[in-house]
Formats: structure tokens, C-alpha cells, sequence
């Protein structure tokens, strides 16, 4: 059943998940990002407002990921009938490596569908995301928009053709988050990646991912922690990150499963057993990020099982 106008919020990501570089990653219960959209009587899609960005967007409807991904979705369904205007409201940072766009991306193709009555599933929308990604980043990774749209922790086990795999989240796994104010552009951070890696660092990179993904299937807390090293990525991202280092330290002491770069950064996650020592975790991370006049935002979170939810007014 179609409807007038829907109110849309859908969360951040954590990319990577540390060792899964561009197949892993899991959705967050906050922040994130809202979209309203509603009916209109002129066709085609008119981005009308957005709010939160400081006017860094593109306010024209072709170039921005919202309006473009909801413009493309309308042609595939022949839909050339209908228009919507669009409001975006950033509650989150821009190119702060939790999946900004991917957050306000899903938000609208959620938003759209459930305006038209629902006529695609989750899995027919990502492939829409995905060139959303595309659009705002110069890569169509599915790493942030699959977590972000289906919810919970994703695997992309390939994308020829794209085959995401939904992982299962332990009840008592919690996330601490902190976002320092630093600018690391994820154009910037991709280019520094190595092109070719020695065997023996690939080899341990598997067998990490494997364990991982083993730990997340029998709770094994103990396994999924010590499966979260990175030898392929990270040594060369955490360069662009200050402070990184002393970041992982301070979180190990306060309990941390596992630590990482969340994205391409230059925000940082670490996992816990316990809402507790998620917050213990995020306070001790700011509290050592101010010591050195770095500002920063702290979030905790369960995993989000659920992805974009439809708000009521």
C-alpha cells in the first residue's frame, strides 16, 4: 500500500571490522541518518533540504547519492509517473569512516520503497546502494551500505555478481566508537593501500577473517578477539590517525575484545562483552584524544539487528 510521505532514519557502519578489508561490516544503533520524503504532484525528484552537512552536499538531484540512488530506483521500476521532494537531515559526521553516505544513500532507497508500498525486497534495493557508494566515493563498495540496509553484521562474499551473507550477532557484543575531529578523506586513505602483499600476510589475513566469522557463529568471545588483527591495512592507515597506537593501548586496558580502524578512519571501534565496558572503553579513548587537544565525538552501541526503521511523527 502506498503512502504520502515517510519519515526514515538508517544507521552508521562500521567497515572492515579490522582484518575484513571491503567484506565485512556491521550496523550501529547510533548515529545515523533521517530522510523524509513525500509525494508531490510535479514529477521527477526534487531535493528540497538538507540539514546537518555545513553545505558541503550537492543540493542538485543528480549528483547527490540520496536523490540520484532514489531517481534510478524510480526509472528501473518504470515509476516516471511519480514525483517526491526529498529532506535530508545528517545526524552524523561527514567523513568520519562510519558510512555517512551509505547511512543517508539508505535511508532514502528505504524510504522510497516503503513510500510505494514496498514493491522490492532489502537485497532487490542494495544493488541501488551500492551505486550510491559509487557516487559519493569513487568505489561501489557494499561494505557500509549491506550492514546499513539489512542490518546486523555482513559478509560480502563476492560482487560478481554481489552475494552478501548475513553473520550472526552475539547478544552481548557492543561497540565503542570514537570519531576524532581529524580530516582523513577516504579518496586519500584507499590510494595508500599496497597494491600486491606477500603470501604469508595473506594467508594470516584469511585465517583471521575465518576466525572472525567462526567466533561470531559460536560466541566465542575469546576467538573473535584475538582474531581481530590486521596486517594487510592497517599498518599503513593507522599513519594517517594520530594518536592510533595509544588509542589501542588505552582500550586493551579497559577490556577490549579487539580494536581497529572503523573504515578507512579516521574513527576507531573497539569491541566489549559488556554495554559497561563499551563505555568504559569510549570515555578512556576521548578522555586520552583531549590530553592531546584533539576533539571527538563517543558513541556506544549494541549491534543493530534491525537497519532503516520508518519513523513515526
Amino acid at each position: 500500500m502506498e503512502k504520502d510521505q515517510v519519515h526514515v532514519f538508517a544507521p552508521a557502519t562500521v567497515a572492515n571490522m579490522v582484518c575484513g578489508f571491503d567484506v565485512l561490516g556491521f550496523a550501529l544503533d547510533r548515529p545515523g541518518d533521517e530522510v523524509r520524503i513525500r509525494k508531490v504532484d510535479k514529477p521527477g525528484v526534487h531535493l528540497v533540504d538538507i540539514t546537518g552537512d555545513d553545505g558541503r552536499l550537492p543540493r542538485e538531484a543528480t549528483k547527490n547519492t540520496v536523490s540520484a540512488s532514489v531517481l534510478t530506483y524510480l526509472q528501473h521500476l518504470g515509476r516516471s509517473d511519480v514525483g517526491v521532494e526529498i529532506e535530508l537531515h545528517k545526524q552524523m559526521p561527514i567523513g568520519s569512516g562510519l558510512g555517512s553516505s551509505a547511512a543517508s544513500t539508505v535511508a532514502g532507497l528505504f524510504a522510497i520503497n516503503t513510500l510505494l508500498g514496498n514493491p522490492l525486497s532489502r537485497e532487490e534495493l542494495l544493488p541501488f546502494a551500492v551505486q550510491g557508494e559509487e557516487l559519493a566515493c569513487g568505489h561501489g563498495h557494499a561494505d557500509n551500505v549491506a550492514p546499513a540496509l539489512m542490518g546486523g553484521i555482513t559478509l560480502i562474499r563476492g560482487y560478481a555478481p554481489l552475494d552478501v551473507v548475513k553473520l550472526p550477532a552475539p547478544s552481548s557484543l557492543f561497540a565503542s566508537v570514537v570519531f576524532p575531529h581529524v580530516d582523513v578523506p577516504t579518496r586519500d586513505a584507499r590510494q595508500m593501500i599496497r597494491k600486491k602483499v606477500a603470501l604469508k600476510d595473506a594467508v594470516t589475513q584469511w585465517g583471521n577473517i575465518a576466525g572472525l566469522v567462526a567466533g561470531l557463529y559460536s560466541s566465542d568471545y575469546e576467538l573473535i578477539g584475538r582474531s581481530m588483527h590486521d596486517v594487510l591495512i592497517e599498518p599503513t592507515r593507522a599513519i594517517l590517525i594520530p594518536e592510533f597506537y595509544e588509542m589501542r593501548r588505552v582500550a586493551e586496558e579497559e577490556g577490549a575484545l579487539g580494536f581497529g580502524i572503523s573504515g578507512s578512519g579516521p574513527s576507531v571501534f573497539a569491541f566489549a562483552q559488556s554495554e559497561e565496558t563499551a563505555a568504559r572503553i569510549t570515555a578512556a579513548v576521548q578522555r586520552l584524544l583531549g590530553q592531546q587537544g584533539i576533539e571527538s565525538n563517543g558513541y556506544v552501541s549494541g549491534i543493530n539487528t534491525t537497519g532503516p526503521k520508518e519513523i513515526d511523527d
